[in-house]
């Protein structure tokens, strides 16, 4: 019998890497249902192509647009996840890769129509990680982290004691601009901050990558999923991103997860509960490919000239709240900088306005028990930062 499965954010490059794996196993999966934003032509492609049982198109426009398009195709087309409508069946797999705090409702919904999720949405997890383990025992749903980091942290700590960890080390590649003049990077423009030297992922996660605020929310999702102490956590600048984690056990005794810069190699282990053959979802497919593993390796403390929002890492969980306050606003100076409206170098200068503010602790103490909460407080966050921006202080 098929495997019925569902990806929230399709289009993204998380949602793409996992349709390339279902589609090349036909025989063993039935996509289910599939959610995206804008992008009207890759939906488009998605339909055809895939001929999910659902596809949720979140734009309005883009919206109206898709369901105008296939009003006679055997695709049912929503906007809004309802489980009350007959179609929405459970999934058996769900891969949640809606960026940013947006992916945080959908996430939860179908985690109580999902057998499995494979969450690759960390603002989800930094922001409402009680909600989500609650919700996730309730419905008997297993949650399995696939980022490359957490993914590799928790095959590491597999058959492990946690008491017997001394020190758990998240790799960062230090972007684009590891080794860029630091007198530059107050003039590094938008298309640059997105090409990652390694990875090939969207922009929000390549901005965040370039300033190591992604490796900033890692460690707290990795607190968080694992039950680890944030002080046993630290970052290392690993420019070849092919060691994704390293544990260092009281016994003296370093143990890594070492593997190809493409997410296709977590995803497609987590999605196959038996030992696979990654050579069958990796290309080019070529015996005289040289194996990765005679690269080296290089590792490196973090210089926080360079990358000033490492002195975030104590103020992300201060408070209950202060990840989501710290998400939101980062979420606003990413739009900011795309839009070349701030530079490069005034993340972390903004951020501090935002928590130097007078009513930062009224907000950050609150423990948020259900979306509405967490949103009030993501919108409070979003609305001071505005305000600060308005200053245009550090532009």
């Amino acid at each position: 019998m098929k495997k019925h499965v569902s990806i929230l954010g399709s289009t993204g490059s998380i949602g793409l890497n996992c349709l390339k794996i279902f589609s090349s196993k036909k025989n063993l999966f039935q996509i289910n249902i599939l959610i995206a934003n804008r992008n009207y032509s890759l939906i488009c492609k998605q339909i055809l192509k895939y001929k999910p049982k659902i596809f949720i198109v979140n734009d309005t426009k883009v919206f109206l647009k898709v369901k105008n398009r296939f009003k006679k195709n055997k695709v049912k087309i929503f906007q809004n996840i309802d489980f009350k409508n007959k179609y929405f069946k459970k999934s058996d797999i769900t891969i949640a890769a809606i960026p940013g705090i947006a992916g945080l409702k959908p996430t939860i919904e179908l985690i109580k129509k999902s057998k499995k999720i494979l969450i690759a949405n960390k603002e989800s997890v930094i922001c409402g990680w009680k909600l989500i383990k609650k919700i996730a025992l309730k419905h008997n749903t297993k949650i399995v982290p696939v980022d490359s980091e957490h993914f590799s942290i928790m095959k590491l700590l597999e058959h492990q004691n946690l008491n017997d960890v001394k020190k758990i080390y998240l790799t960062a590649s230090g972007g684009p601009f590891l080794n860029l003049k630091i007198s530059r990077l107050k003039y590094v423009k938008p298309h640059e901050a997105i090409k990652h030297p390694k990875w090939k992922m969207g922009k929000k996660i390549s901005i965040d990558s370039a300033t190591l605020m992604n490796k900033l929310f890692e460690v707290v999702e990795a607190h968080k999923l694992f039950d680890v102490d944030i002080n046993k956590f630290e970052i290392v600048i690993h420019p070849e991103s092919l060691v994704h984690a390293v544990i260092e056990f009281k016994n003296g005794l370093y143990k890594f997860i070492y593997h190809e810069t493409s997410m296709l190699v977590p995803l497609a282990n987590a999605i196959f509960d038996k030992t696979i053959d990654i050579d069958n979802y990796l290309k080019p497919k070529s015996n005289s490919k040289k194996s990765i593993f005679f690269n080296s390796l290089n590792f490196s403390k973090v210089d926080k000239k360079r990358f000033p929002i490492i002195n975030l890492k104590s103020r992300l969980n201060e408070h209950y709240s202060s990840p989501i306050i710290i998400n939101a606003v980062n979420e606003i100076l990413v739009d900011q900088f795309i839009a070349k409206k701030i530079p490069f170098t005034s993340f972390y200068k903004y951020i501090l306005t935002v928590l130097n503010d007078r009513n930062y602790n009224k907000y950050a103490i609150k423990e948020a028990k259900n979306i509405v909460q967490i949103m009030q407080i993501d919108q409070w966050s979003r609305r001071v930062i505005y305000k600060k921006l308005l200053t245009r202080k550090y532009a």
